[in-house]
């Protein structure tokens, strides 16, 4: 008898497990852990100026905080909270509106700020906000030079900027640029980047081939290929339909979204080398995050096939939820900075990554195009 109490407990308890992982949470569930994970944040950073110390000091306008501030800048749009607006101007303000490296650098990881400084502009347009970060993409302009975006990440933190700028400014060189930009990157760099045979990116030109994983594959950094996802996400939110290049942005997105959602682990995740599980396979965030945040901002523009990709953000959400985000707001399983899969590691539930503010970014960006799926 008491075995087969056991039994049907255990029964009981994978029904739920499954029930869960098929549920589309509520928009008050989803806001709740986002409300969480973004109040552990700004509680434990409550100066948004303060220099970041890993194993060297740095401002912390540089890419990772500016990741996270667009993540925030998102929860903002559905919860619109004085306190982030004012934790958001406060990052500004300190940096004086700028950029790490002044108006003169070329480093996509310096202009990531800028997506956030034109988010603020835009709800109060004060000029200098964006006078900076326009002043160095029209310097990169002026340069000629198409080579800068040599490694993958680079495309999330840079074409959203020259999106922006063609936008504001109606001036379609912008977009012209960022597409030769984007264009060398995938095409010209290393060979080209992009694998359209398997709708996937190698990292840059140190992972393309004859680089192999151990199990003889491709490399393709899970993380890396998330930033891309989300930087085509990012534009084509931006660009109006007749904007130069868009077609080919939204081809490559969906060619992306196909083969990711076939590389989706049981538990919901996605390994760090999406095409080799041995390698340190197991639970990562970040490129989850930024997978589901591509899947769901899909269906909530009703371009993507419901019955293929809401079960995948479905178990995903769950998955990021109920395996990685602690009781204080903490999120776990998320891999250090890097720029392949045996980076950061090891990654597990209590492991910290160098720097906690991009995966909380990613998990935010998640979350909101979550939490506009129809119900």
């Amino acid at each position: 008898m008491k075995r087969l109490m056991l039994t049907t407990i255990i029964l009981f308890g994978c029904t739920l497990e499954l029930l869960f992982a098929q549920r589309l949470p509520s928009k008050r569930e989803v806001l709740k852990v986002m409300t969480l994970t973004n109040a552990y944040f700004m509680e434990k950073w409550p100066d948004a100026g303060k220099t970041i110390i890993t194993n060297k000091e740095r401002a912390s306008n540089i890419w990772t905080r500016a990741v996270y501030y667009e993540g925030l800048m998102s929860l903002y749009k559905i919860k619109p909270d004085k306190a982030y607006y004012d934790y958001a101007v406060q990052w500004g303000e300190k940096h004086k509106w700028g950029l790490n490296g002044g108006i003169q650098t070329h480093n996509a990881d310096n202009h990531a700020c800028g997506q956030t400084y034109f988010d603020l502009y835009h709800i109060d347009p004060q000029p200098e906000r964006i006078r900076d970060i326009k002043a160095s993409i029209d310097k990169v302009m002026e340069s000629g030079r198409l080579g800068d975006w040599t490694w993958i990440d680079a495309l999330q933190m840079g074409m959203p900027v020259f999106a922006r700028l063609a936008q504001h400014y109606k001036d379609n060189n912008y977009y012209e640029y960022m597409y030769k930009m984007y264009n060398h990157s995938k095409t010209v760099e290393g060979g080209g980047l992009y694998n359209v045979k398997d709708g996937l990116w190698w990292r840059d030109k140190d992972f393309v081939p004859p680089y192999k994983e151990p199990n003889g594959e491709d490399c393709y950094w899970s993380r890396g290929n998330g930033w891309v996802v989300a930087a085509l996400v990012r534009v084509l939110e931006i660009m109006p339909e007749n904007a130069p290049h868009r077609e080919e942005y939204l081809k490559t997105y969906h060619e992306m979204i196909k083969a990711l959602v076939k590389l989706q682990r049981e538990d919901g995740f996605w390994n760090v080398s999406l095409h080799d599980d041995t390698h340190f396979g197991g639970k990562e965030t970040s490129g989850t995050a930024l997978f589901v945040y591509g899947m769901a901002w899909g269906l909530n523009q009703g371009i993507l096939d419901e019955s293929v990709y809401l079960p995948a953000i479905k178990k995903a959400w769950a998955g990021m939820t109920k395996e990685a985000v602690h009781q204080n707001g903490f999120i776990g399983y998320l891999q250090g900075t890097g720029k392949e899969p045996k980076d950061g590691q090891p990654v597990g539930f209590s492991s910290k990554p160098d720097f906690e503010d991009y995966g909380l970014g990613c998990f935010l960006l998640a979350g909101t195009e979550v939490y506009k799926l129809k119900r």
